[in-house]
């Protein structure tokens, strides 16, 4: 998986996504991970699929079911297909178009289940920072997260991309945080979570205030798991999700 510095997170990652579809639904399901993982980020722009033999393998699949699943994200405009020297599937999508629906909308359509994704984002991502913090990180896995805070702080812009860009690579620093607790259970719930609330997140206004006060949060989310500092951790998260919580009410009620 392309991305930032190797380390075990993106093994953990790799593990969760690809992992054996234990459902009669095979289509359905190899779609639903592959979308998820291109939508979260963990499957970046520009990154290449594994070889379709691989991800069949990977997956417990056919390879005329993985052909399929393929064949309908590249319809959907997820990936498409290179020929020759170098080519493959790659990953093309780079983010919801902003403004194509309307958030309050979506949230009323949402009902008390956006109530209840703020709630469990709020128990769920607090703790996931907390136990990473408490992790004998190796070095690969520290330069991981940097690198992914660095990306998350890359000075916005005023067009779409942009903005698209930082909102992934804002998910992918809290997948990075999730995976460096070690549970892939945890971090499974952390993406269910990012991938409730991915819409609306993108569906209200940017502020740039708001960002600037997140990029300072993010450092120190980041500052307490490499300083081993497991109530910092859950602090700086719980204050960082208030925010985006508070934001979300404030323009969705």
């Amino acid at each position: 998986m392309a991305g930032p510095a190797a380390s075990n997170v993106e093994a953990l990652w790799s593990r969760s996504l690809f992992r054996p579809v234990r459902d009669r639904n095979t289509f359905e399901v190899a779609v639903e991970r592959l979308a998820q993982g291109i939508r979260l980020g963990v499957l970046p722009y520009g990154a290449r699929l594994p070889p379709e033999r691989e991800l069949a393998e990977r997956f417990e699949v056919s390879r005329v079911t993985l052909r399929e699943a393929i064949k309908a994200l590249r319809e959907a405009g997820f990936v498409e297909s290179r020929r020759g020297r170098g080519g493959g599937t790659f990953v093309v999508w780079a983010g919801a178009r902003r403004g194509g629906a309307d958030a309050a909308a979506m949230a009323r359509g949402m009902g008390d289940r956006l109530l209840d994704a703020l709630d469990f984002r709020r128990v769920v991502e607090p703790g996931a920072a907390a136990l990473a913090a408490t992790r004998e990180l190796a070095d690969s896995d520290r330069d991981y997260l940097c690198a992914c805070l660095a990306a998350a702080e890359a000075p916005p812009g005023d067009h779409h991309s942009a903005d698209s860009g930082r909102r992934l690579a804002d998910s992918r620093l809290h997948l990075a945080i999730a995976g460096l607790a070690g549970s892939e259970s945890l971090a499974r719930a952390v993406a269910d979570v990012q991938l409730r609330l991915d819409e609306l997140l993108r569906a209200i206004p940017v502020l740039r205030h708001n960002i600037a006060h997140s990029d300072r949060q993010h450092a120190a989310i980041v500052d307490a798991v490499l300083g081993g500092d497991p109530v910092g951790a859950r602090t700086a998260m719980e204050e960082h999700v208030d925010g985006t919580a508070a934001l979300l009410r404030g323009f969705l009620s």
